[in-house]
């Protein structure tokens, strides 16, 4: 079983619940799709726990803003960003440590791809910043591309809205609860996976995808979501001036 993670934007409680749950499926390989760091309150205990237990990080936006520039971003983004850099060059912390976290960012790839599976951030065709959203799936012209750049992967496997679900190819979009949480594959597909530390479809838990079989057909895609400790995260961002309150407003919705 390979479990895929993305978008835990330094929700350290969120990220815990989902390894324990991971572990408790027994699942083989973790895998996190980017934007580690970002938003939340705790982006040096979130990004080492994932340099211990994910496989690899993809390269995610939030990572790609902290590294060369974050202009792009809204203004509670840019002010989260600003605080997670310095963050992860503290001085009263040790230098060897901040200098593998700068080290672990600045490896990150783009793109993964293995067999029939291709791993981003973004889309297919902007690994990082594209987003891909429900309302996408009647853009016949950018599905369509999104589908071509990938070449010979059957699967797609993307992060980034936090919004889960599958784009087939054939079209539409299925949320998670109109399938059962589970997709078996019948064509190529591309699979949002959600968010982990800021789900933004109404659901407050933590969500994260698993995926078993070949890399053609007969794969079975299954979405889970965990319960956290919600209020714990809130506190934490809400005791950090720097960080927007919107922020923690933001977690209890699930928006």
């Amino acid at each position: 079983m390979l479990a895929f993670v993305s978008d835990i934007h330094s929700n350290l409680e969120a990220l815990v619940a989902c390894l324990q749950e991971i572990d408790r499926l027994q699942g083989k390989r973790i895998v996190c799709l980017g934007d580690v760091i970002g938003y939340g309150p705790q982006p040096r205990e979130t990004l080492r726990l994932v340099m211990q237990r994910c496989e690899f990080s993809l390269l995610g936006n939030h990572e790609q803003g902290a590294m060369f520039y974050a202009s792009d971003f809204n203004p509670r983004a840019r002010a989260a960003i600003d605080w997670t850099r310095d963050q992860l060059s503290r001085r009263d912390q040790p230098r060897e440590e901040n200098m593998k976290f700068w080290n672990y960012l600045d490896g990150m790839k783009q793109e993964h791809r293995e067999g029939q599976l291709l791993l981003v951030h973004g889309s297919p065709r902007d690994p990082v910043r594209e987003y891909l959203v429900p309302r996408d799936a009647s853009d016949r012209a950018k599905m369509d591309e999104c589908f071509a750049r990938m070449g010979d992967a059957k699967l797609c496997f993307v992060g980034h809205s936090h919004v889960p679900g599958v784009y087939p190819k054939s079209g539409g979009f299925l949320l998670p609860s109109e399938i059962g949480w589970q997709w078996q594959v019948t064509e190529p597909a591309i699979v949002n996976i959600g968010s982990v530390g800021q789900p933004r479809d109404g659901d407050a838990r933590a969500s994260f995808v698993t995926y078993e079989g070949g890399t053609g057909n007969g794969g079975l895609v299954r979405f889970h979501r965990v319960a956290y400790d919600v209020q714990a995260t809130v506190a934490r961002i809400r005791a950090v001036p720097e960080l927007p309150d919107y922020l923690a407003e933001r977690l209890l919705q699930g928006r």
